[in-house]
């Protein structure tokens, strides 16, 4: 079962050379089936040697930072069915969600200051809490 191209929008796809995938043996209650049929899927992918331009790969490596293996690669695994087949199109989708939310260029926080009415009213709020407090106090009777 040769894997398509991994379409993640109208303008990109990923090439299904640089994806790879392996079936491996699930874990977990399942009686023969889970003994005898592979159907957990690993999905590997490395960004370094992708077609995606070098922000969006910095982007990536950040998203999927707790998906990152030692060489580099993301590795997706994915075994929330019994088919090999679902499971291989969910970690499919999974790594072109994560691909598609990289594209994404962050907004630039632009750098605020409160107001002086703020400022105000935050100091006038500090001084009536003091004051408050200030006749909880026990009297000096020095």
């Amino acid at each position: 079962m040769e894997p398509k191209d991994l379409v993640i929008n109208a303008a990109l796809s990923i090439p299904s050379a640089e994806l790879e995938w392996r079936a491996v043996r699930s874990g977990g209650p399942g009686g023969q089936n889970v003994n005898k049929v592979a159907t957990k899927v690993l999905l590997l992918f490395d960004p370094d040697s992708s077609s995606l331009s070098p922000s969006v790969r910095e982007r990536l490596r950040r998203l999927a930072a707790n998906r990152l293996a030692a060489d580099g690669r993301i590795a997706i695994s994915c075994e929330t069915t019994r088919s090999q087949a679902k499971n291989l199109s969910l970690a499919r989708e999974l790594l072109a969600e994560l691909i598609r939310s990289s594209l994404v260029v962050p907004k630039r926080r632009k750098k605020t200051r409160p107001s002086a009415a703020v400022k105000r009213a935050r100091v006038d709020q500090k001084r009536k809490t003091a004051a408050k407090k200030q006749t909880r106090a026990k009297p000096n009777w020095d």
